[in-house]
């Protein structure tokens, strides 16, 4: 390997180093230190759910939030974090992915701070709000900063660690909120983030070189707030629609269908533009389109099913919620083996035929939590989740690179924003989709049997076939008379939660079959690469 990054190319020898060899030297470093800022951010999201009866509580133990205002303490960051990912792409290109990252962190920081200390629900929502501004530049950044230390024969090595500290975040997160709630108040789960972005804080500026795009162009405003405005309309449909429970409701199309129209006028803006905030053709490359849908749907089938096993092991098992976090660790366990060595495989078997199976393995274990009940040894579901792990552990880096790979090195923080724009909104989607198949579900099951009970009023009928929690709570008042309740819930759940494992299982086999049709096989991504140095070239000429 050159040992410089100007040295020429030599005839049928490997190509430039493209990175500088001080930067090359220390890209380890530099990726644990991208490592740390991304735990902060992904890790937040899932502490938070093992807080929210804490939160519930009334003072001075917890908030006293209601359902809706829990709900939107978790919403309100999602809502601002997938609306704002793109534009905080396209500002790291633009303006310096390091710079945009040291904000982001300094703003994530911030909010958790104030998080920590909100004393009323609605204070909470807005400091959570905040947090997703300062998520929103961090997370396009890492991956952007990677592609740009990292020569492209290391950065599927490089994408696969950084995929397998996704999984890791997700499964530690519930760990971690369980294990300080056991020893402090609330707000600890939002104040831990502080020290953790003082020394990411303090690595970036140590290790990270800054980088953008030589040759940006002229900004788009118009398709920078088309961008903002879909997204934001899209997300908050999507989220009111699993609120509902009901995605037939007039104001959730609207607001879905505004959405959806507003990126078609952002579409048509960026084909028409002489200096577009993104090049749409990127979407006619099927390794491009291929690997953004799989992204989607790996994401939509990990939240959603993450969602409700969470209640399967704490209402249906009786798990605690740290107890419940331990449960989810081969699934964080093996994509955090399998992941960063993903490439291998890739490498001998190709693209197309590794995601096609895995794709399909994800499929099978999802049908595999049928064998659930209320008495299944614990054992076949953490077999299933080291199964489910591997699986997706095996799709998230080969995609990832195909995302990557199909810009050039200086559109990295649009293309990193796009691959978060399309796993945020998948994920929104499973939770909010398959939230309300495991609502619907479960209330047309448990629904005779509260009828059933005498002296109910309709009202407190309708609120105890919301969920296992609030009929469990009801059975829990009545007191021993309640107990038949208590089996009658398990029992609803248990088929709620095949339904929407079922319907899991079919998305994640349509994303192998559109992963099998157009995702390039072994020899597929060759060509590619050269587009990407052509354009590097040109960009170095001009």
């Amino acid at each position: 390997m050159a040992t410089s990054s100007t040295a020429p190319t030599a005839p049928g020898g490997p190509p430039a180093r493209q990175v500088p060899e001080r930067v090359h030297r220390r890209r380890w470093a530099i990726l644990s230190a991208l490592m740390l800022s991304l735990l902060i951010v992904v890790l937040d999201n899932s502490i938070l759910n093992v807080a929210m009866k804490t939160i519930a509580t009334p003072a001075p133990h917890g908030l006293g939030a209601t359902q809706s205002e829990l709900e939107w303490a978790i919403n309100a960051y999602t809502l601002v974090f997938a609306g704002l990912l793109f534009t905080a792409g396209l500002l790291g290109d633009r303006l310096g992915r390091k710079k945009t990252l040291l904000f982001g962190l300094a703003v994530f920081g911030t909010g958790s701070v104030l998080a920590a200390f909100a004393g009323s629900p609605t204070q909470l929502i807005a400091f959570r709000a905040l947090m997703g501004l300062g998520g929103a530049f961090v997370m396009p950044a890492t991956l952007a900063i990677l592609m740009n230390v990292f020569e492209r024969d290391e950065q599927p090595k490089a994408i696969g660690i950084w995929a397998g500290g996704v999984g890791l975040a997700i499964a530690i997160g519930p760990i971690a909120g369980g294990l300080l709630l056991n020893q402090f108040w609330w707000g600890s789960v939002f104040l831990v983030n502080v020290p953790i972005v003082l020394i990411a804080l303090t690595a970036m500026l140590t290790l990270v070189p800054d980088s953008k795009d030589p040759s940006p162009g002229r900004l788009d405003p118009v398709g920078v707030l088309f961008s903002v405005v879909g997204l934001v309309l899209l997300v908050y449909g999507i989220i009111k629609g699993g609120q509902l429970a009901d995605f037939t409701e007039p104001r959730v199309i609207g607001t879905v269908v505004a959405g959806l129209v507003v990126l078609a006028g952002f579409v048509v803006h960026q084909k028409r533009s002489d200096h577009p905030s993104i090049d749409i053709n990127y979407f006619r490359k099927p390794a491009f389109s291929a690997a953004i849908a799989a992204i989607a749907l790996v994401f939509f089938s990990l939240m959603g099913v993450t969602f409700f096993i969470v209640f399967y092991v704490q209402s249906v098992r009786g798990y605690t919620p740290l107890q419940a976090g331990l449960l989810l660790l081969p699934l964080a366990a093996a994509q955090m083996i399998f992941a960063p060595r993903a490439r291998l495989a890739v490498d001998r078997y190709g693209a197309r035929a590794v995601c096609t199976f895995s794709m399909f393995v994800v499929a099978d274990t999802m049908l595999g939590l049928l064998l659930l009940d209320a008495d299944t040894p614990i054992w076949v579901m953490e077999a299933l989740f080291f199964l489910q792990g591997a699986g997706m552990a095996h799709i998230m880096p080969p995609v990832t690179v195909s995302i990557m790979q199909s810009l050039p090195r200086e559109k990295a923080g649009s293309g990193s924003a796009l691959n978060n724009v399309f796993r945020q909104v998948g994920g929104t989607l499973g939770v909010a989709v398959l939230g309300s198949l495991l609502s619907t579900s479960y209330r047309d099951r448990i629904q005779g049997v509260l009828d059933a009970v005498p002296g109910l009023s309709a009202g407190a009928r309708h609120a105890a076939g919301e969920s296992i929690e609030a009929t469990l709570g009801l059975a829990d008042r009545m007191g021993a008379p309640g107990r038949p309740l208590v089996t009658a819930a398990n029992a609803a759940f248990v088929h709620a939660m095949h339904v929407t494992a079922l319907g899991s299982a079919t998305v994640s086999a349509v994303g192998a079959l559109i992963v099998l049709a157009f995702l390039p096989g072994k020899t597929g991504p060759a060509p590619q690469s050269a587009e990407p140095r052509d354009e590097r070239k040109a960009g170095a000429a001009r």
